[in-house]
């Protein structure tokens, strides 16, 4: 129940650090604190122990490819954050995340299966 309790305060001052870089000059940095690995670390010790140092290392091997739908996701709010209204923007930009993540799942499955 501790951990249960740490993983929604680690949550909550993400959240809130967001919201606070994004109120500030330095406004562009709120991008990059979702990508510092907290519930990587948090999904990285799990997968250690319940299934060893192998399984970490696949672990992190398809975390270096997720990469990609995140990319398709930037690059689409990029190429229409000025060409349509926001939450449509954010709405098609999340589409292709989605497109992109399920594209690489069933490769990656196709791949290692």
């Amino acid at each position: 129940m501790l951990s249960l309790l740490l993983k929604c305060v680690i949550g909550a001052v993400v959240v809130l650090l967001i919201a606070v870089l994004s109120k500030s000059k330095v406004f562009y940095i709120a991008g990059l604190v979702p990508l510092f690995p907290t519930f990587a670390l948090i999904a990285h010790v799990i997968v250690a122990q319940d299934k060893g140092a192998e399984a970490l290392r696949q672990t992190a091997l398809f975390g270096i490819w997720s990469l990609i739908p995140y990319f398709v996701y930037l690059f689409t709010v990029y190429i229409l954050a000025t060409k349509m209204p926001i939450w449509s923007c954010l709405g098609v930009a999340t589409g292709c995340w989605i497109v992109a993540a399920v594209i690489l799942i069933l490769g990656w499955n196709s791949y290692f299966s």
